[in-house]
């Protein structure tokens, strides 16, 4: 007999404590608008491949690349020859980097390799000068080093081991900064700063929270997710000084009442500010039992025959009984899984009583399902 359980993975999720002393720093909920990081990317070409590099014959773009390289490096190559040429130790790829605020020309930063082409490997390859551009076009860092790739594939023609993925590396420290990104930061007096997730409730408490060591009126919540504050006259010549100790101050935070499930993997995700109308909730389980036996079936004495085995096949269909449970108005809906929990019910019948508890209206927030 074989039944098959779904095991029951329920995570309560408190997005805000009761306790009034509790909160968050701003410096993990806020972050000054204009202060932010910088994407960077560049195309360049790895060699020193052992044979895993780009079939030139077949990608074009690596084999281009390859032939102007030369070409600038001043070496002569005919384009007619070039196309004849084997060469498998290049491949071409994209770098990536990210540019942090009020980085430095002369400081590092790390750089992400991947294969554009069809390399097999990267492994012991080392990328040649690339200038790592941002959106506005211009070159803000020079990427160049030796690849790490934590993985590695060998085969041959009928069987082959790779583990991880060996046509994506990094270079720790492998791009110099070149070009500074200009970043406001303290004009006219001001500081803006934007919440990481917006929630009036949420911007309201953190002005007062500043007001209430500053002074009112230093800072001011624009909109749901903004909060402008004026710096004192006392910090305008160290603007730094007074945004770290912006940072440490506690707000209490807030957040939609919600309840997000996973069906596929079992997960129920709940907010404790999830409130239930009255209601009468009944669900029934239904199991499938398939036994399977075997008996010997032999001719008797001196008769003729041959002594067999056969299989015996039972199914049965088993519904448990729905007990009605009542939820009172304004129990939690962490009261009520654990109550179903406690008779046994599985992720999706968790899943399928909230889903219809939300279709009868007696759910107070939101209902996502993933």
């Amino acid at each position: 007999m074989r039944r098959m359980h779904f095991s029951i993975t329920l995570l309560l999720l408190l997005t805000i404590l009761s306790s009034n002393s509790w909160g968050a720093r701003i410096k993990d909920i806020a972050e000054i608008s204009g202060v932010r990081n910088n994407q960077l990317v560049g195309y360049g070409l790895v060699t020193g491949l052992a044979g895993t590099g780009d079939d030139l014959k077949k990608v074009l773009f690596t084999r281009q690349a390859l032939y102007n390289m030369l070409v600038r490096q001043g070496i002569t190559v005919n384009p007619t020859d070039f196309e004849n040429i084997k060469v498998n130790n290049v491949a071409a790829v994209m770098v990536m980097a990210t540019l942090p605020p009020f980085s430095k020309p002369g400081s590092t930063i790390d750089v992400q390799v991947s294969s554009i082409g069809d390399a097999d490997s990267l492994a012991g390859g080392n990328l040649l000068l690339t200038p790592l551009k941002g959106p506005d076009g211009k070159v803000y860092a020079v990427a160049q080093g030796p690849l790490t790739i934590g993985a590695f594939s060998f085969g041959g023609k009928a069987a082959k081991a790779q583990q991880n993925h060996p046509t994506v590396g990094r270079i720790a420290s492998g791009a110099t900064i070149e070009r500074v990104v200009p970043t406001q930061f303290g004009e006219n007096g001001f500081l803006s700063y934007t919440l990481r997730q917006a929630d009036f409730t949420t911007a309201s408490n953190m002005s007062n929270s500043i007001n209430e060591i500053y002074g009112e009126n230093t800072a001011f919540p624009v909109d749901s997710a903004t909060i402008k504050v004026t710096i004192p006259e006392n910090f305008l010549d160290d603007t730094v000084r007074f945004v770290a100790s912006i940072e440490g101050i506690k707000v209490k935070i807030d957040s939609n009442a919600r309840v997000v499930v996973n069906e596929r993997t079992g997960t129920i995700v709940m907010g404790q500010d999830v409130r239930l109308s009255t209601v009468a909730v009944s669900h029934g389980n239904l199991s499938l039992v398939i036994k399977e036996s075997f008996e010997v079936s032999q001719p008797n004495p001196l008769a003729p025959g041959q002594t067999v085995v056969t299989p015996q096949t039972t199914i049965d269909v088993i519904e448990d009984d729905g007990e009605i449970m009542v939820v009172k108005e304004g129990v939690s809906i962490g009261e009520v899984a654990d109550a179903l929990n406690a008779i046994g019910a599985t992720p999706r019948d968790l899943i399928a009583i909230f889903q219809a508890i939300k279709a009868a209206g007696a759910m107070q927030g939101e209902f996502i399902v993933l």
